[in-house]
Formats: structure tokens, C-alpha cells, sequence
């Protein structure tokens, strides 16, 4: 099975909600031209990565404003969103949320971010999440995790044992640490067999400048697409048969020995 998956790197602006979701629909129209199967955004891109105490004040809540428009682009374009992620506002706590949807419009996956940057204090002002998601677009079984999510390999296991064959990761994430952005997406790629989408943001956040970097890989760690550190769009072409060949030639999921790990 062959799938086309488009990736829109964008330049968010911090604690300006307006401007990012009239930006994201622009992007969103300029990326059908890209025949997509599977649009991609990036972390938190309606308020920006921003814990903070305003940050309550901005959020969706609810995520209705954003559920709204990802649903009604993917019915009316017969296209599957992964929405990356925004900052949700539920009973006045936030959460980091991801949204999924298919080209008929409906929610398949909806993914909360469990672990909380806490340099960055985002663990403070952001809920943590309790569950990983695993949802199937056009056939293909898919999960997400979001940004520091990538640092904790248990998580990424857990995502992949369902016989997950795709796997997200939209981010914010920075340019100081861009070497670590490639090899952790690389490393999860190989050590759990499947297809890897990692999609960053742009731009500054006060003095931090999110590295772009967006990257496709395949399971033998193939970095089969990366962008620069610009606000875009790219897609690339993805053959999911390489899923099946790599895990009948390596079967790591046969192989492990779980009972024999003291985590």
C-alpha cells in the first residue's frame, strides 16, 4: 500500500490564536495541491508552546474550535488530518491534545501528551495525558506521540505494540538540540519497525528558535524526506509494504522477552 503524506511546517506565533488558526487553514488549502492522503501539522499551533499562566485564557476549549475546522476540512476534501497538536482547555486545567481525523470527517484518535517538558516548566501548566492512542487511516494502523514523548522509549513501545505501521510525532521542538530531534526519530523508527512522520514547527519563542527539521523515516531508519528550517510544505510517498518485509526479516515483537524486563 502505497500513501502520500504531506507535512506543513509552520511558523507559529506565540499567544496569537487568530493568526495561527487563519494560518493553518491557509496552509491547509496550499497543501492540497500536494494530492495528499495525510496531512500533518505541529505541536501546540494554535497558541504556540507557551506554558504560562495566560495560556488557560487562550486555549480551545473544549478543542471545539479546532475540531471544528480539522472535521470540516477533512469531509469536505475527503482528506485524513493528523492535527498535530493544540493547547485544550478542559474544567480549567490545559491539556496538550492531538486530534485525528479521516476523510470522512470523523475523530479517530485524540492522544494527550503524557509527558511534560519540565525544563520549560510545561509540566506545570500543562495536564498530562494517560493513554496512548491507535486509530487506522485508509487501512493503515497509526498511533501519536508529541514532542518529549520521543525522549521515552517505554511510551514509543507501547504506541508500536498494536501493530502500529505509521507513527507521528508533531513538535516544538529547538534548534539547540536539533542532532537529538534526528537520531531519537531515527532510533524509534528502527528499534520498533514503522514509518515515523516527525513534524516541527518554525520560528522564535522569545529567544528559542524551533528547528523546522520536519522528517519522514522508514523503518530501516531511511530518512526519506527532511525539510529546512523555514515555514513549508512537503510531501513525500511512503510504500507500506516495507513494514511487512522488515518485520518478516527481523521480528523484534516475536523475539522480545518481556517477562525478563524489570522496568
Amino acid at each position: 500500500m502505497k500513501k502520500r503524506l504531506t507535512l506543513i511546517q509552520m511558523d507559529v506565533h506565540v499567544n496569537d490564536a487568530e493568526y495561527n488558526y487563519n494560518r493553518v487553514q491557509e496552509l491547509l488549502s496550499q497543501s492540497l495541491s500536494e494530492n495528499p492522503d495525510i496531512i500533518i501539522l505541529p505541536e501546540t499551533w494554535n497558541t504556540g508552546f507557551y506554558p504560562s499562566r495566560e495560556l488557560i485564557n487562550i486555549s480551545d476549549k473544549n478543542g471545539e474550535r479546532t475540531k471544528s475546522l480539522l472535521s470540516t476540512f477533512a469531509k469536505k476534501h475527503n482528506v485524513n488530518i493528523v492535527g498535530g497538536s493544540v493547547a485544550v482547555a478542559k474544567n480549567d486545567v490545559v491539556f496538550n491534545t492531538s486530534y485525528t481525523y479521516n476523510r470522512n470527517g470523523e475523530l479517530v484518535g485524540e492522544y494527550s501528551k503524557m509527558h511534560g517538558f519540565s525544563p520549560a516548566k510545561e509540566d506545570q501548566y500543562f495536564a498530562g495525558g494517560t493513554h496512548t492512542t491507535h486509530f487506522e487511516l485508509d487501512g493503515i494502523p497509526c498511533s501519536t506521540v508529541i514532542c518529549y514523548d520521543i525522549r521515552f522509549p517505554e511510551l514509543v513501545r507501547m504506541a508500536a505494540l498494536p501493530g502500529t505501521e505509521l507513527l507521528f510525532v508533531p513538535a516544538q521542538w529547538p534548534t539547540m538540540r536539533l542532532r537529538h530531534w534526528q537520531v531519537l526519530n531515527e532510533v524509534r523508527a528502527i528499534e520498533n519497525q514503522l514509518f515515523l512522520c516527525a513534524v516541527n514547527g518554525c520560528g522564535t519563542v522569545g529567544r528559542v528558535q524551533s528547528t523546522g527539521h520536519s522528517a519522514v523515516y522508514d523503518p530501516w531508519g531511511t530518512n526519506l524526506l527532511e525539510m529546512d528550517t523555514k515555514e513549508g510544505i512537503a510531501s513525500i510517498d511512503i510504500d507500506l509494504a516495507v513494514v511487512e518485509d522488515i518485520r518478516n526479516k527481523i521480528n523484534i515483537f516475536r523475539d522480545r522477552k518481556p517477562e525478563l524486563y524489570n522496568l
